[in-house]
């Protein structure tokens, strides 16, 4: 009988070169860093050939190892199609889900909510990244997503949950010394504080009741790529955001912030569930799915 090929070397190999990394390609893997080192080692013995240039700062694939990391990749990732269609006939969900969220969004309200999920689904472990930019789900490894958008034609599976209000907001102080603006126009004589992550370049567009539209062009003298981030400056009447109600509804309800301009509002955005399309997904994915379809449904912040 002929030897077997050591498909645990490839996988490994392929997860090595897609995080460029052996640290993290240990975290990923549940391993030891040398454990993931003996393997590399014992696959290039066998090949007779470096698969990496390592130096202190940085890992690099050699000439055979980019020729080879394709064919790895697709090893890698047969094999975990195989075992997730496995688990998803299976009756009790087990195994880790990569889920991802928006920062703030995450933080005040997606992170308290999964204590209870594992109390009921202990056997599913969650890998919870959360940022602000918009990540590709296939090339993160993401299973599935929360995403605050008006969700574009794409190839993703989305599943609105929700509506997410937003409102040009300050302080009363604030508003006492410039004045209440009642028209986007008016938003040129006024310090705005920035959302880096808006499309459309980063202008604030607005539509009334009667359809009409207006976008400007915000100036001021902060922006940020988190937008809880604004509001120790908007609390401290040094401006005014567009921000969504999620987070500013606190503030709004004690009087702290002020909502202006309320004849206009930014395009309507939802909260939506997001998966990548394909294979069927492995009942820890679609359990995780269910739980947060059901506490979003109805936010507490409305």
């Amino acid at each position: 009988m002929s030897k077997l090929p050591d498909l645990e070397g490839w996988a490994v190999f392929a997860k090595v070169a897609e995080l460029r990394s052996f640290t993290a390609a240990a975290s990923d893997l549940s391993l030891s860093k040398a454990t993931v080192s003996k393997i590399i080692g014992r696959l290039e013995a066998g090949l007779g050939a470096r698969l990496f240039h390592r130096t202190a700062r940085r890992l690099a694939l050699t000439e055979i190892g980019g020729a080879l990391v394709e064919r790895a990749t697709r090893i890698l990732a047969e094999a975990q199609a195989a075992e997730d269609e496995a688990l998803a006939q299976s009756s009790t969900p087990r195994g880790k889900v990569r889920l991802a969220a928006p920062m703030s969004f995450g933080l005040a309200y997606v992170a308290p909510a999964l204590p209870a999920f594992m109390a009921a689904y202990p056997e599913v472990s969650i890998d919870l990244h959360l940022s602000d930019q918009v990540v590709d789900l296939i090339d993160a490894g993401i299973d599935v997503a929360l995403r605050i958008a008006a969700m574009p034609d794409s190839s993703l599976v989305a599943r609105r949950l929700c509506a997410v209000e937003r409102s040009v907001v300050a302080s009363p102080a604030y508003l006492e010394r410039h004045g209440r603006p009642t028209h986007p126009h008016q938003l040129g004589d006024h310090a705005c504080l920035g959302y880096a992550y808006l499309p459309n370049s980063g202008a604030w567009r607005f539509v009334n009741a009667a359809g009409e539209e207006v976008s400007v062009q915000p100036k001021g003298p902060l922006t940020a790529n988190n937008a809880d981030a604004l509001t120790p400056a908007l609390l401290a009447g040094r401006g005014l955001a567009v921000q969504p109600r999620f987070i500013t509804w606190r503030d709004l309800d004690a009087g702290r912030l002020e909502a202006v301009m309320t004849d206009w509002s930014p395009p309507p955005i939802a909260l939506h569930l997001v998966a990548a399309p394909g294979r069927p997904r492995p009942a820890r994915v679609e359990v995780l799915m269910e739980f947060l379809a059901k506490t979003f449904v109805q936010p507490r912040w409305t």
